[in-house]
């Protein structure tokens, strides 16, 4: 059973518990941790109004299926979920099963003026799904029931899918057949192909396989104007490209009901290691030249020191085979401000092509053999597994993440984290802070924070202490000139920051498009951007 008010399953947290060293570290930077009282499941039902929801042979109006659609994963649906202050609810759910269940729902919430949420996951970490009240209700579409495989092409490598699988389900279906998607996110056990391409997702190997926008090849999907029906068309000169408005749309223009994808032949092998290097600069300039240069990989991840020295005592390993490490490393040069490469292997026959080992050589780079990463690929989705143990312990862990060119990559870095380590000063509190490069691009790379503090006397405080933090580091990223998303999209928490990049001229193109689909407002109404006065 999916936990209501967190992440995963129950049965995931048998052994899923903060280290000693961990929590001494925690306690060393940031102080001890209160823990809060937790609200109910029945308790917080109980608190649930009456729907208002019109009858409809498709719509739920259960307490407990409105509470379970109506908070995502971002660190304010924590705190609003765990105190029970939770202030608007969704008035309904629904669970199509079919193209013509998802006409028949929008047709319904059309005729009586409904706000309709699209739900797949539930894996939001910036308020694409929480329901907002101005004075209509509001209906949430879950796509829980919409998740076969309904054909697959292996000649032209393409697969057509229902919305609403999630990755192990759309693995499980290709691999059967020989083939993969290869899109792996973080949230990659829960969050569903149509929450990807809504919302422009990456997936952990995207330097091999792509981001969704190039897996994404076209589909169907129903809007209150109609059905819009994308071919896939390998490539095409014809006008704008219909499939780049609806990725990122976030459920603003319509319901995706089938989705096709382009699919790649399974590995025969994958090989996941790591290079150390002596400082922050030496690495960067490894990674950007092993990508500059083509080099043929699936993954690479920068950690900068912090998350470093973080990662060598969270991956499992003795202290004896840490110890060697560290001697080894110490033995060229590499100390306390190393930095480790983490990279990806598909289909080679060599754990390191020699290119690739010239360059880390040309920086100083040193190549762990001491099969530190030989399990990464079974625990790469459970960081989010550790906010519930932390959040328990008085904790709060969040992250922040932007895209910048290289030239701007190391001061765009030091400005998020000094703004997000300095966000509390004026309570004497501190923030942990470390950073990674996730994703890199010939042109650059995307920055991925992650922060912790401590929840304080109450979850108010906490939810404030959040609130500056979120802000100080978005401050920074426009700032920079970055992506205010580069993977988690846009929702509520990024939506006043979304001009900066766009232009009011960009905001109110994107709007002209939602109101064309969607003439009456009733898709996801209030996400993504402020409505224009010019339209």
């Amino acid at each position: 059973m999916r936990l209501w008010n967190g992440w995963g399953d129950e049965k995931d947290y048998s052994n899923v518990e903060l280290s000693s060293s961990l929590k001494a570290l925690l306690s060393g930077l940031l102080g001890s941790g209160k823990a809060l009282p937790i609200m109910t499941l029945e308790k917080t039902i109980s608190k649930i109004p009456e729907s208002k929801m019109p009858h409809h042979k498709l719509i739920s109006t259960s307490k407990e299926d409105r509470l379970r659609h109506t908070r995502g994963q971002s660190l304010s649906d924590w705190f609003s979920m765990h105190s029970g202050a939770i202030d608007c609810f969704t008035d309904g759910v629904a669970f199509p099963r079919s193209n013509d269940e998802v006409k028949e729902l929008l047709l319904f919430a059309s005729e009586n003026n409904i706000n309709v949420i699209p739900y797949g996951g539930g894996t939001s970490v910036v308020g694409h799904i929480n329901p907002e009240r101005h004075g209509n209700l509001n209906l949430t579409i879950s796509m829980a029931n919409m998740t076969r495989l309904l054909d697959l092409d292996p000649i032209s490598l393409l697969a057509r899918f229902q919305p609403g699988a999630n990755g192990p389900q759309i693995e499980n279906q290709l691999n059967e057949e020989g083939f993969t998607l290869g899109h792996f996110p973080q949230s990659w056990e829960y969050s569903t192909l149509g929450g990807w391409i809504a919302s422009r997702s990456s997936g952990q190997q995207s330097l091999k396989y792509g981001r969704i926008e190039n897996l994404f090849a076209g589909g169907k999907i129903v809007t209150p104007k109609g059905t819009l029906v994308i071919p896939t068309c390998p490539a095409s000169s014809a006008g704008p490209d219909l499939r780049q408005f609806i990725l990122g749309s976030e459920g603003r223009m319509g319901i995706i009901t089938e989705a096709s994808v382009r699919i790649s032949p399974l590995p025969k092998s994958e090989y996941f290691g790591a290079v150390f290097f002596p400082c922050w600069n030496s690495g960067m300039c490894a990674v950007r030249k092993i990508v500059q240069e083509n080099i043929d990989l699936s993954m690479m991840r920068l950690s900068n020191s912090l998350e470093t020295t973080s990662l060598m005592f969270m991956g499992g390993k003795s202290p004896e085979v840490i110890n060697k490490l560290n001697s080894d490393l110490l033995s060229k040069g590499i100390q306390s401000e190393k930095v480790m490469l983490t990279f990806g292997l598909t289909d080679s026959s060599e754990r390191i092509s020699k290119n690739m080992q010239d360059i880390c050589t040309e920086f100083n780079g040193f190549v762990d053999d001491s099969g530190l990463m030989s399990n990464w690929k079974h625990s790469r989705f459970r960081a989010p597994y550790l906010r519930e143990p932390l959040g328990l312990s008085g904790y709060a862990v969040d992250t922040i993440e932007t895209a910048v060119d290289w030239k701007n990559v190391e001061k765009t870095m030091v400005s998020i984290e000094e703004n997000i380590r300095n966000a509390l000063n004026d309570e004497n509190e501190n923030v942990f802070v470390y950073s990674h490069l996730s994703h890199v691009y010939k042109q650059g790379s995307s920055i991925y924070t992650t922060y912790i503090f401590r929840i304080g006397n109450s979850y108010e405080e906490g939810m404030n202490r959040w609130k500056k933090i979120k802000e100080l580091g978005s401050l920074a990223i426009l700032k920079a000139g970055g992506t205010i998303s580069h993977q988690h999209g846009v929702g509520l928490d990024h939506k006043n920051y979304l001009v900066s990049e766009k232009g009011e001229i960009g905001i109110d193109t994107i709007n002209s498009i939602f109101a064309c689909l969607d003439p009456s407002e009733i898709m996801n109404s209030g996400k993504l951007t402020q409505k224009s006065d010019n339209i």
